[in-house]
């Protein structure tokens, strides 16, 4: 399983949980943790998925609940 850590932006804890929920629910996503105190994020992919195809999945996902939040990919 491929796990890979990405900055973000995101202004307070709260935000911080929905898109945590908001990428455990994108497709080609096992797992995903974010970090409010270090403004990170770490997304496990299921097997056989293109990271770069899902991460995009996930930004739009978050961005749909925190407009403000930034992934840097």
């Amino acid at each position: 399983m491929m796990k890979k850590t990405y900055k973000i932006e995101v202004d307070c804890a709260n935000c911080a949980n929905l898109m945590e929920d908001a990428a455990r629910k994108t497709a080609g996503v096992e797992a995903a943790t974010v970090n409010f105190m270090t403004q990170k994020m770490i997304v496990e992919f299921t097997e056989g998925q293109d990271p770069k195809a899902v991460m995009k999945s996930v930004l739009d996902a978050c961005k749909k609940v925190e407009p403000d939040c930034e992934i840097f990919l």
